[in-house]
This record gives C-alpha cells, structure tokens and sequence, in this order.
C-alpha cells in the first residue's frame, strides 16, 4: 500500500471520483513495471467486465425465535451493519472487473494488507470485530499507526498476521485454515503470480476474493473502493456518507482548478535522505495523480520513462528547479533519517526533521527551498482513503491563490468526529514555513 524506505523495509510501488478504472496494465510495482491480468473464471468470480466500459456496481440473520426477537435481532443488525439490509447472496463489482458472488454477511474477512484496516476504519466502528487474519506491514512499517489501533481496538492482539511485511506473498493454506467468508486484497497485489494462483485455490473452496485500490489511480478508485467495501460488508449507509464528504471536497477543487491558468513547477520525492538520492513521484500513478489534478507541472515528467516514479541523479534534480517541493516521510521514534510524519508524531520533531532533510545537496539549493515552498507529507496517504486531507495540503502549498481559506485540518478532525474509528492522530504534513499551513497563509 505505501511505498517504503530502500535499506529498512520490503518496498513497492505503483503508480476522479466515480467508476472504477481499469487497472489491467497499470500496476506498476518499482522499479519493474508489471500487467494485472484479470484472474480466470471461478466460482466465485465471473469473467471481467469488457474494458470498453466501466464495471457496473448481504437473507438476514435466521433462525429467529419468534416475531418480537425477530424484529429485534434485524433491527440490531440494520444498525451494527450502518444501513438497511439488502438481499443475501449479492454479487459486486471489484476493483480489477471481477464480478464475485458473496453468499452471506461476512464475519470473518482476511485482509491482505494490514494497512487496509484504515479504509475499513472509515466504514466499520469495530474492524478487528469482523477479521480472520490481516498481514503484518502495518506493525512493520509503520509500528506507531499499528500500536494506535492496538490501543483502540485490543481485539486486534487475536488476529492472526498471513504476513510479515509488505510485498510479500501469503501461504493459501493458512489463510484458507483461517476459514475466511471474505479475502480483501490490493489490486497491486494482483501483480504477483503467487497471488492469482492463491485467488484460484480461494475461489475453488468456496472462498470470495476481492481486489480494491487507493494506491494505484487514487483519483478514480478511492470512492468505488469504499462503495465496493460498503456492498461487500452491509455497510452501505456508512460508506454512502463518508463518499459524499469526498465528494463534496473534491468538487471544490475541481472547479477551481479547472477555472484557473496552469499551476507551478513541482518536485514530489519519497522519502528524502533516507533513499538515495532521488526516487521521484511521476505524473500517472498515486500522488502523481493528485499533482496532476491540481495542475501543477511535473518537473521530473521527462526524466522518466513512464508514468509512474523512479529514481533520477542529482545532477537532474537540480536542473529540474522546481517551484515548490514536497518529500514524504513516516514516523518511526528513534530514527532520525527523513521526515517524521504520521500518527504520534510530534509537531516540533516534523518541523525539525523537514529542516535537516532540506539541508542535503540535492536539495538545498533548489528555488522551491530557498524561497520557503518545501514540504512533507505523510508517505501512506498514498494508500489511504482519506487522501482527501493530502490533497487540500497540497492544494494549498500548490495553489495558495486558490485556495487561502482550505483547512486540511479541520477536514482530518471532521474525519476523525464523524467516520473513523480509528483517529489519526499526529502530524501528518508540514512546512518549511508554518504559515503555508494556516488557512489565509
């Protein structure tokens, strides 16, 4: 789901709200770009929907005891699952076209990614409640966010990791041990041979299989993500609510944008200092698509090979001169390479590590740094549903003309009052200038 430290961690990457793109040749884990074939026909997943349309888009409880507990029993459920039930088995869309048949109400759903817990979080007041296994890269990465959920959710401590770390591939016989009625996997994940045999001997058992992605085409596949989450869980309503808050936000930025001449020159770096110099974000993949949004120009466009990132020299990083900068970093106490950002991550310790991360050659000297317009971001915002929150940041050191009264803050605090069970708490971006960060600033 994120993009990781070279020399520390396993590391991957890839890279409008509304349907679902197709992601048949778009995953792009780095350095080597990759195809995500449609898995075969199963009985648990149809054939993939034609590419020259977009994909279309749980019987309750029985064994009532009588009409009084009946009603009861359903009314409890309606308000467990956040919306009024469907019939059961239904079939939904995913993310890669699959049409898979889901039987009954999951309760037991594995996921392969410990970092979709915090889009579950989004749609489901208790996501260890409902899970039969995760993988491990949340505790491995990211061991501040992961600790969070374990305090919020001690129930997590009983969830068996199918994994130990991103990018990894997961034994189909644990996880069917697990007795899984649900697998939630990331469309980058698709990439891997392993995995689609996995989905294979998943689907044969009897076991639906799903891909969903905010990684990949964040911009197209965040909100059908959610909804196909929502449909796939009972949690419609849940998810329904927190896509209008999307959308809502995303509207005002889209318009703007497009009523406004082209932005400035941007340079977008993962994980300054602590990679070598430089890995940079391109124009087509996660937060490349959000730059691309906002119409800024990418410097490093022409320095790569495709659309997604890649690594470039220094020597081309000062000839790029980009207007504004922004690297993205993680949170990890008693480490002090990079950007510490994220949840737990105090204020004045963001600012510093920016600081010192802006003092390497590469860096220094570029107009961006020298007039004040550098900034970190959180690096998992690049897998995150609430992505909203990164791009107003950027909206505003972008296109502060724009932009002056956004307040991606207050955007993160109404997340976190009114959809997630899990609130992020921390420091998520920041700037060379603080003032960049206040709205009017």
């Amino acid at each position: 789901m994120t993009i990781l430290p070279q020399g520390s961690w396993p590391d991957r990457d890839a890279g409008g709200a509304g349907q679902p793109v197709s992601l048949g040749s778009q995953a792009e884990p780095r350095p080597v770009p990759l195809s995500v074939p449609s898995p075969p026909a199963t009985p648990n997943a149809t054939a993939p929907v034609a590419p020259s349309g977009p994909p279309s888009r749980r019987a309750l409880l029985s064994g009532l005891a009588g009409l009084g507990a009946g009603f009861l029993s359903v009314a409890r459920n309606a308000a467990a699952q956040g919306g009024p039930k469907a019939s059961w088995p239904r079939e939904v869309t995913d993310l890669l076209g699959r049409r898979v048949t889901i039987a009954s109400p999951p309760r037991a759903v594995l996921l392969g990614e410990g970092f979709q817990l915090l889009n579950l979080a989004l749609i489901h007041p208790d996501p260890p409640s409902i899970l039969a296994g995760t993988g491990g890269d949340l505790r491995s990465v990211d061991p501040m966010g992961d600790a969070a959920l374990r305090l919020r959710f001690p129930g997590l401590a009983r969830v068996p990791e199918i994994t130990a770390g991103v990018g990894q591939g997961f034994s189909v016989e644990r996880a069917l041990g697990l007795r899984p009625d649900l697998v939630v996997l990331s469309a980058w994940q698709n990439a891997s041979e392993e995995t689609r045999r996995n989905v294979q001997v998943l689907a044969a058992a009897g076991v639906p299989v799903i891909f969903i992605d905010t990684f990949i085409n964040p911009l197209a596949n965040t909100l059908p993500t959610l909804r196909l989450l929502g449909e796939a869980l009972g949690r419609e309503e849940a998810a329904g609510a927190y896509i209008r808050f999307y959308e809502e936000r995303l509207a005002l930025i889209r318009a703007r944008v497009a009523a406004a001449p082209p932005g400035p020159g941007v340079l977008m770096q993962a994980f300054p200092v602590r990679w070598p110099c430089c890995w940079v974000e391109g124009p087509g993949r996660s937060t490349g698509e959000l730059l691309n949004l906002l119409g800024a120009r990418n410097v490093a466009r022409d320095a790569l090979p495709g659309p997604g990132g890649g690594q470039v020299g220094m020597e081309q990083v000062l000839l790029m001169q980009p207007e504004v900068y922004i690297g993205t970093g993680l949170y990890r106490p008693g480490e002090r390479l990079g950007i510490a950002l994220g949840t737990g991550a105090p204020a004045e310790e963001a600012r510093r590590s920016l600081a010192e991360a802006l003092k390497a050659p590469e860096l220094a000297y570029l107009p961006a740094v020298r007039s004040g317009r550098a900034h970190g971001l959180w690096n998992p915002f690049n897998g995150a549903a609430i992505n909203i929150v990164a791009l107003e940041a950027m909206a505003r050191w972008v296109r502060p003309e724009l932009f002056p009264e956004l307040d991606p803050a207050a955007t993160l605090d109404e997340i976190n009052r009114r959809f997630s069970a899990l609130p992020f708490e921390g420091t998520y971006w920041v700037s060379a200038d603080p003032s960049r960060d206040r709205p009017g600033g």
